[in-house]
């Protein structure tokens, strides 16, 4: 999934000033304007040499300037080296005061980071590793919500995956004893605090909101409430672009995503053809009742390969909408067929139970 930049204001970044800059910069990044985040980037590296926060920054930016950052070896590699570097300084921090918000902060994010990043490579065991370290920093960053609305994303975010996870995969519920319980309410309502009251975690608590919201809720009209501020703020950025058009078309406001997924064909990420060509499919099918055309960008979507990541549900979309051609059609067959494949490769809580209920 998406980094996650997690920054703190204590020390250095306490000052209206560098925080100011931080925000500044974050904005290029989200919105592709990598030229005036690099120079950002490399003030703030001039004037904190001994400080994480530059260097977290250049990590962030290498992530969404290459995504999906799993499959460029070179940025990877310049992605590890600027995290191991952050993280060699954030231990400094902490070595110095262990109760450091900031430090705390910065370690979380590293690991966050590496964690991330092994996950979305298919390194499991390196994937757990990390995650293992963040938890103890996340954990004590619960109790510093108070002193940084920042942390409000991270604590919601647990709240919600650690009752939600074994929900949906109840085979790991009794290795769940390891973890603090949660809850799924409270994490809903402390990332939306988040996305209103956090300064550097906005984006990305809007993302993650918008996508558990429609993976997990079935609310995809409340989805689109933090997907239009996305792509409002950030109307370059592919991932943004994609989550604000997906909830619209799954809210059926179909007149509305329509000038969206056009927009997702001037963007040039190789993420963006399964998606357009999948929201194609669907505006073709549930607005212009055109079946045919509906299918042939359906099958158009279905020969790009899907990123775990990012884009896998959108095949399991293209699947559903050939069944429900097929079903149409009288092919009864065929529409079973193409569910089952859905269900082989999606996971949002709408399409297994429209998959499960055809019969």
């Amino acid at each position: 999934m998406l980094c996650l930049p997690i920054l703190a204001s204590a020390q250095v970044i306490n000052d209206p000033v560098v925080q100011q800059a931080i925000v500044k910069t974050l904005d290029h990044i989200y919105n592709l304007e990598f030229a005036d985040a690099d120079a950002l980037i490399r003030q703030l590296q001039s004037k904190y040499p001994q400080h994480p926060i530059a260097l977290i920054l250049r990590a962030t930016q290498l992530d969404i300037q290459n995504l999906p950052l799993a499959e460029n070896k070179v940025a990877t590699a310049q992605f590890e080296q600027s995290v191991d570097q952050a993280l060699r300084l954030s231990k400094k921090m902490l070595a110095k005061n262990e109760e450091d918000p900031e430090a705390v902060f910065f370690m979380l994010t590293c690991h966050s980071y590496l964690a991330a990043l092994y996950h979305n490579q298919g390194e499991s065991l390196k994937a757990v590793g990390e995650s293992k370290k963040a938890y103890n920093y996340l954990r004590d960053g619960m109790k510093l919500m108070d002193k940084n609305p920042d942390f409000y994303f991270t604590t919601g975010l647990y709240n919600y995956y650690v009752e939600r996870y074994p929900i949906d995969h109840p085979i790991v519920k009794p290795f769940m004893f390891f973890f603090a319980d949660g809850d799924i309410a409270l994490g809903i309502k402390q990332m939306d605090i988040s996305t209103r009251k956090a300064v550097f975690m906005r984006p990305v608590s809007n993302y993650y909101l918008a996508h558990l919201l429609m993976k997990h809720e079935t609310k995809p009209a409340q989805a689109a409430i933090y997907g239009k501020y996305l792509v409002e703020k950030y109307p370059n950025n592919p991932l943004f672009a994609m989550t604000y058009a997906e909830s619209l078309l799954l809210s059926g406001r179909y007149v509305e995503a329509r000038p969206y997924v056009q927009r997702l064909k001037q963007m040039p990420n190789k993420l963006v053809p399964l998606a357009f060509h999948t929201f194609s499919g669907m505006l073709a099918e549930l607005a212009d009742k055109d079946d045919k055309e509906a299918a042939e960008s359906y099958e158009t979507a279905l020969k790009y390969p899907a990123n775990e990541a990012y884009t896998k549900e959108y095949r399991a979309f293209a699947y559903a909408g050939l069944a429900r051609i097929a079903a149409r059609a009288n092919n009864h067959n065929q529409a079973r067929a193409y569910y089952k494949k859905a269900l082989s490769e999606g996971e949002y809580k709408s399409l297994i139970k429209e998959a499960k209920a055809y019969k």
